[in-house]
This record gives structure tokens, C-alpha cells and sequence, in this order.
């Protein structure tokens, strides 16, 4: 069994590649059941962590043969901090075994493969939501994941300038000063309403339990892609934001019941199922179209994937 660490996936990824095969994946399938998540009760002073296990593989009954395919698994503990805007501490590894005998074949960063198959995941999204001429891009957050999207969403549109906004403004300072040297300009701002009202796409990656994105800026057009902030407790919009936008979501299995953006609209009455126009695979497939008009807002709201997750350790295990 290889040991694939953090590094060795790095040198092997490109957002190009990866984008076809999750693409690929999405149009296929595979079969994901419901993660399953167990709670880590923590001393008293600490806030509860989790443990999260989280399973996919291809359909072996469907494509006729096992002589081809994966098994993989992701397990991830996310275990918050003792200060109270302490972003929590997520780590985990994938494990990737043979779909035909189950041997194990792959043990994978966990931390890495999330950040590619993530990044990779929205820009995927963007390439059937967001203007085919946008060029300027909102990265709201400044963690270790805001990189990997500003770099994603480059890779499908012609990005000529990157604002990052972050509550700390000295971390948007220094995700700025370590990319330069890229195709786009790069600036910190801290005017985040007059930064969304000027962007083409805004990318949000944080972990607020308010929403920091109002209906109020956004201006015709503009594409949101919403990847932080995944419980149910959590939200980086606004009502206002969901009433305008037609919503996309990355699976209708997971992410209306785990997503803050839709299951508090969904309990007001401001949403309802039925305003869901797609998931990621109904796009891929060509079920569904995705952006109708250059004046629409659309908003993809993304949780994570088992698909995405095997389909990403796929690719990195067959290039390593």
C-alpha cells in the first residue's frame, strides 16, 4: 500500500486535469451513502469535536464488471480550538482500496486531496454557472483553502483581478503578498460590500455563523460560490441572497439538510426544494441547464462529495 503525502499530491495536480475527471465522475455516478458522524465529547472548556467517516464507490452492478474501479474512504476529525474564534482543527486521511479484491492501495493526506477536490468542485460549477467573460473575482476568507479556489476559478475564467477580504485583514494582507506573481493582480480590501458589488464571482471559504454576503450588494450577473460554513448552524448569505439567486447545489443528498444557507431559509418559507434548479450531476449529465441569461445571479452552494472524494483519489493514485 503507497503512502501518498500532502507533497507528493501537489506535484501531480492541475486544476485542468482534474476538473475532466470530476466531470467524468459527475456524469457516471457512483454510490455514496449517508456519512455517518459521531460526536467526541472534550473536557470541560472545550467544545465538542467529530469524527466523520464518509464512504464512496463505483457502481460495480451498473458497469457490468469489477475488473476496473474504486473503493475509498475519508476520515476526518474536526476538533475546535480552546479560544473562541478559533477556526476548529480538521485533519484526516483517504484510504483507497481495489474495487475488485477490496485490497488497500492508497493511503492519501486528507487535508490536501479536500483542498484540490474542492477548489476543483467550484471551479467545475463555474464553468456552467458564472459569466463565460468574467473577469474579476471576490475571495471572501483567507484560510488555507482560499488559494486552491482562487486559482480553480481562474482556471475556467479569464480572471484579470483577485480582491480578498478576511475578518482579519492581516491574513487577507498575507494570502496576497504569498501569491503574487500570478496571471491576475491581487489586493486585500476591507470593504466587503463594496467589493461584492464589484465582482464577477464571489467566492466565499469561512466558517461564520453569520452571514457576511447581503442581497443588497449583489448587482446583476454575478455568480456566488459558497463553500465554507457546511452545518446546519452556519450561513455566509443572507434570505435575501437565496430569494434572488437560482441555486445549485454540489448533491440534493447531503446538502439541503446539512447546509445553514438552505435549511434556515427552507424553515422560514423564504425557500422550498422545488427552487433548487440542479445539482452538480444533473449539470454534467446536461439535465439541467445552468446559467439562462448574462443578468442572472446563481449561487452554488457546496458541502463536500463522496464522488468527488473518490474520483479525486483516484486521479492522484494513478499519477503518483
Amino acid at each position: 500500500m503507497r503512502i501518498i503525502t500532502a507533497q507528493e499530491i501537489e506535484e501531480v495536480m492541475n486544476f485542468r486535469d482534474l476538473l475532466e475527471t470530476l466531470r467524468r465522475a459527475f456524469r457516471v455516478g457512483a454510490v455514496a451513502p449517508s456519512p455517518l458522524t459521531q460526536r467526541i465529547a472534550r473536557p470541560t472548556g472545550l467544545d465538542d469535536g467529530s469524527l466523520t467517516i464518509s464512504s464512496a464507490w463505483h457502481d460495480f452492478a451498473a458497469q457490468d464488471t469489477i475488473e476496473r474501479g474504486f473503493i475509498g474512504t475519508r476520515i476526518e476529525s474536526s476538533l475546535p480550538g480552546s479560544q473562541e474564534h478559533q477556526s476548529p482543527s480538521v485533519a484526516g486521511v483517504y484510504l483507497l482500496q481495489s474495487g475488485k479484491t477490496g485490497t488497500p492501495l492508497a493511503l492519501l493526506d486528507g487535508k490536501a486531496l479536500v483542498n484540490w477536490r474542492t477548489a476543483a468542485t467550484s471551479a467545475l460549477a463555474s464553468s456552467y454557472l458564472s459569466r463565460e467573460d468574467s473577469s474579476r473575482l471576490l475571495m471572501v476568507g483567507a484560510g488555507s483553502l482560499a488559494p486552491y479556489l482562487i486559482e480553480a476559478h481562474a482556471s475556467v475564467r479569464p480572471i484579470k483581478e483577485v480582491l480578498v477580504w478576511n475578518r482579519s485583514p492581516a491574513g487577507a494582507q498575507q494570502l496576497v503578498e504569498a501569491m503574487q506573481g500570478q496571471a491576475f493582480t491581487i489586493s486585500a480590501t476591507t470593504d466587503l460590500g463594496g467589493a461584492v458589488r464589484g465582482a464577477d464571482i464571489v467566492c466565499c471559504a469561512t466558517s461564520t455563523h453569520r452571514p457576511l454576503i447581503k442581497g443588497e450588494w449583489l448587482q446583476e450577473g454575478t455568480h456566488l460560490d459558497l463553500v465554507g460554513s457546511t452545518h446546519a448552524d452556519q450561513r455566509e448569505c443572507d434570505n435575501e441572497v437565496i430569494s434572488q439567486a437560482r441555486l445549485f447545489l454540489d448533491s440534493y443528498d447531503t446538502t439541503p439538510t446539512t447546509a445553514g444557507e438552505l435549511k434556515e431559509p427552507l424553515a422560514d418559507g423564504v425557500l422550498s426544494l422545488q427552487d433548487i434548479a440542479s445539482d452538480l450531476a444533473e449539470l454534467c449529465q446536461g439535465d439541467r441547464a445552468g446559467r439562462r441569461f448574462y443578468e442572472q445571479i446563481t449561487l452554488f452552494k457546496s458541502t463536500g462529495t463522496a464522488l468527488a472524494d473518490l474520483a479525486a483519489a483516484g486521479h492522484v493514485y494513478l499519477r503518483v
